[in-house]
């Protein structure tokens, strides 16, 4: 696994959006959460939505990875979550070394 990833979620409103960043970030598991406001297409319980949403990319440690999805489902209000975490396979070594740092 990479040692450093962006962990997506989407929320329904941008007040959850900005207090579950604002949580993660605060318990250091994740070192920075970009806030994105989206529209989503999907089909759910067999029918297609469309859905304004805010997607959270969250920054951070490979090693805080089951630590931040422990937190986000505990906090997340919608039946199933989107949680997908993607390796970062490169980036500034810099940034990469603050996001290590500021995940402990």
């Amino acid at each position: 696994m990479a040692e450093h990833l962006i962990v997506t979620t989407t929320l329904d409103t941008p007040g959850a959006a900005h207090a579950l960043a604002a949580a993660v970030v605060e318990a250091r598991l994740a070192a920075c959460v970009q806030i994105l406001p989206v529209t989503s297409v999907y089909r759910w319980h067999g029918a297609i939505q469309s859905d304004p949403e805010w997607r959270l990319e969250c920054k951070t440690s490979a090693d805080r990875l089951d630590a931040l999805l422990a937190e986000l489902r505990a906090r997340h209000s919608y039946e199933e979550p989107e949680l997908i975490a993607t390796p970062i396979v490169a980036g500034s070594p810099g940034y990469l070394d603050w996001v290590i740092a500021e995940t402990r």
